[in-house]
């Protein structure tokens, strides 16, 4: 909203709902991450941890995904809402390669590494998924592409 109480300009909705989208998954990955790598890996192995977790991420991002523009009114059509997907990936990107160097004090060849891994793949293959989730979701509230 502007100081007026109008809604912000249609430029800035997109980086709005790509900031709220990522935000909402971002939390919920930093709730369910330390579980797995405290609890779940040293019982199950890291692949069987991540390709645990992955559902309750994608169930995340899948009502994220539907309420980020709607909270943050972004209309348009499909580049609008797969560029949601597309800046929110870049700010996860951004947000794990800090919590990799800072917490975990990995460096950016252990992380390029890790894709590398069959726990790697399924992190992956999940990182694509949060990046189309706004497009998909799009397509299920049926709205013109």
């Amino acid at each position: 909203m502007t100081e007026v109480g109008l809604p912000a300009p249609k430029s800035s909705r997109v980086p709005h709902a790509a900031g709220i989208y990522f935000a909402l998954v971002f939390a919920v990955g930093m709730v369910l991450g330390p579980a797995r790598v405290l609890w779940l890996e040293p019982w199950l192995g890291k692949a069987l941890a991540v390709l645990l977790e992955a559902p309750l991420l994608i169930g995340a991002m899948w009502l994220a995904a539907r309420a980020a523009p709607a909270w943050t009114h972004v209309e348009g059509g499909w580049i609008s809402f797969l560029s949601i997907g597309v800046l929110a990936l870049a700010l996860q990107q951004v947000s794990d390669l800090a919590v990799g160097f800072g917490f975990r004090g990995m460096t950016l060849a252990d992380q390029l590494a890790y894709f590398a891994t069959p726990a790697g793949v399924i992190y992956a293959v999940t990182l694509m998924v949060f990046a189309l989730m706004p497009l998909i979701r799009m397509r299920r509230a049926g709205r013109n592409i």
